[in-house]
């Protein structure tokens, strides 16, 4: 029989990581998520995992053993995003977000699960200027939960996604396995998007306000509207290159437009840019599939630190076992 790591997976979002996790042949036992929409479309793509739609902290060790029917230290990975906003470069980076700490509810359920390894992944933003006090907080628990841990800033774009996208990734192995977190190398070339888009119905819409429109038409594809703006404003609103990965897919919709026709990204080409299946189903409106897709972590990203884990660390354990 087949080895299948067993995963739980906590701020699990719209399920990218999820989805990741099954590509590199592991099963999702549990899904831990609190938005609505977000779980309406989990369920949706990963009808098999039981779903706590709600607050992680009401969420007790023994219940979560109980969905997952495993005893405690039976766990092969502990997945989980905590919130991010706080630490992101694009916002306010205020210390006492409280955001900045739902990582303690991570960590409590970590200490509790006792998995033999886990991943964690946040935005880089983390290990720079004043939030460098968090990240070595957030690595002292993570220690002091009986873990090596690693961590490093990785760019999606070198794992097989059109998209240019830099998370910092914590990998930890429990102490008692004797083994020590390693990453993945660069698997893969930046993948333009304009490749990455092809096959995709031809969609010539229009869809953009005037004062933008004047914009769309000045800048060349790769570059921001405030490069053609007098006061240097919109300068989160981007016209794709094809000849290039497409940048960050952030929650906020409208930011990224088309390089040939005057119109947002649509929710299929977001979907490739982020290496998502086609047929992956977002429930709701555009604008909701946006925001998803722009907290999610890229399937085929998690689906190389999955593997590179399970190859390196899981399966050096059965072996020994066996």
């Amino acid at each position: 029989m087949s080895f299948r790591p067993k995963v739980i997976s906590t701020f699990s979002g719209c399920g990218g990581s999820s989805l990741g996790y099954k590509m590199a042949g592991c099963e999702v036992l549990v899904a831990v998520e609190w938005d609505d929409n977000a779980v309406a479309t989990y369920r949706r793509n990963h009808p098999a995992t039981a779903v706590v739609h709600g607050d992680i902290s009401l969420l007790s060790i023994d219940k979560c053993l109980e969905l997952a029917g495993l005893k405690e230290g039976q766990l092969d990975i502990l997945d989980g995003s905590p919130p991010c906003q706080g630490f992101s470069m694009a916002g306010a980076r205020k210390v006492a977000d409280e955001r900045n700490y739902l990582f303690k509810e991570y960590v409590r359920l970590l200490r509790g699960l006792k998995p033999k390894v886990f991943i964690m992944e946040n935005v880089p933003g983390m290990v720079v200027g004043k939030m460098k006090w968090i990240f070595a907080e957030i690595m002292r628990e993570l220690k002091e939960s009986d873990y090596r841990v690693r961590a490093k800033v990785m760019n999606a774009q070198y794992y097989g996604v059109p998209q240019q996208r830099k998370r910092l990734i914590f990998i930890g192995v429990r102490k008692d396995l004797g083994l020590t977190p390693t990453f993945p190398l660069p698997q893969t070339m930046p993948i333009p998007l304009g490749r990455a888009l092809k096959g995709l119905p031809v969609d010539p819409s229009t869809d953009i306000k005037k004062a933008q429109y004047l914009l769309w038409r000045r800048v060349r594809p790769g570059e921001s509207f405030a490069k053609a703006h007098y006061k240097g404003s919109f300068f989160n609103s981007i016209k794709v290159s094809p000849a290039k990965p497409c940048p960050t897919i952030t929650k906020t919709p409208r930011q990224l437009y088309h390089w040939r026709y005057p119109r947002p990204l649509n929710v299929a080409e977001l979907k490739r840019a982020a290496s998502y299946r086609d047929d992956y189903e977002f429930i709701g409106s555009d604008s909701q599939a946006w925001e998803r897709i722009g907290n999610s972590v890229p399937p085929l990203f998690m689906k190389a630190i999955a593997e590179h884990v399970i190859n390196n660390i899981l399966k050096v354990e059965v072996l020994r076992e066996s």
